[in-house]
């Protein structure tokens, strides 16, 4: 069968062991349990259950989890184990089950949530770089309760050089509208924690603030601030092959990231920022196969 899950749609056969422009095959996870590194209604006291899938559909070259990204690193799991994984972190206290980098095995994915739905009583989290086809979106409608895609680049040029995905741009609009029209405003529990919605995050990276600016005004275009949450991060920290590229290779200035959190409450976006110590790889997990 011809993988067409991803915007690249590569063709390859992964069921019978080809792997894809994503570079894996098969179901593949590097690490499963609680974390406690995501947006404030997301993490909360007890950690999102956290589920890390191998390989990316993307080929950013400032990738700060190389490892299970780009190296392979993970074990393949069949879809009956990735139920028993989920039901498991929602036995240990999890307030979600979040779902990283799954574009590529949207369609393990969307069976295993099928069967367990019913048995779920928290919300599912689809945490995503927004690179996604439309189709394998809806096919994951009333499955996914939160989505937190990544929004990158306004640029072609940006993306292209930076992720190998010149039409980043005009997919990932019309993905996170996707995810909108899916689960509607955001809504919260009694505790603040999101139970429905959309988080579309962007990273600031050096030297692109006013790209980072016209990703907000993109945003701004397709929502009104009541209808989504903006996650604005300071994480970034240069590493792989971005430490070989000059204006990468330097942490992010206050001045970058002020003057487009600044924009973003100019245009009435509500939403999580952060501090300047989130810069490290310290939040990064161990990848140590545990829970898998």
């Amino acid at each position: 069968m011809e993988c067409r899950l991803c915007p690249r749609k590569c063709g390859a056969d992964r069921e019978n062991g080809n792997i894809g422009v994503c570079g894996v095959a098969g179901l593949k996870i590097a690490r499963a349990g609680l974390h406690f590194g995501e947006e404030p209604c997301i993490s909360g006291k007890r950690g999102s259950g956290t589920i890390f899938f191998s390989g990316c559909s993307l080929k950013c070259i400032f990738c700060q989890n190389t490892p299970i990204s780009r190296e392979g690193f993970g074990k393949e799991i069949t879809t009956d184990r990735l139920c028993e994984i989920i039901l498991q972190l929602q036995d240990k206290g999890a307030h979600n089950i979040n779902l990283v980098t799954p574009t590529h095995f949207s369609d393990k994915i969307g069976e295993a949530l099928k069967r367990v739905k019913s048995r779920l009583y928290i919300p599912v989290v689809y945490n995503c770089g927004g690179y996604e086809d439309i189709d394998s979106l809806k096919s994951l409608s009333g499955l996914v309760d939160i989505y937190l895609p990544d929004f990158k680049y306004h640029s072609g040029e940006l993306a292209k050089k930076y992720s190998g995905a010149e039409n980043y741009p005009e997919i990932v609009k019309k993905a996170i509208y996707e995810m909108f029209f899916q689960v509607g405003r955001p809504t919260f529990d009694n505790e603040g924690m999101m139970t429905k919605g959309v988080i579309i995050r962007h990273m600031i990276l050096p030297g692109c603030r006013h790209d980072s600016m016209a990703v907000l005004d993109d945003i701004r275009e397709i929502f009104s601030p009541d209808d989504i949450l903006i996650s604005l991060l300071r994480q970034y920290t240069p590493c792989y092959k971005a430490l070989q590229i000059k204006e990468l290779s330097r942490r992010l200035t206050t001045f970058e990231y002020n003057s487009v959190t600044d924009y973003a409450a100019s245009l009435g976006f509500n939403g999580f920022t952060q501090q300047k110590e989130s810069a490290t790889l310290e939040m990064t997990p161990k990848w140590d196969l545990s829970g898998v």
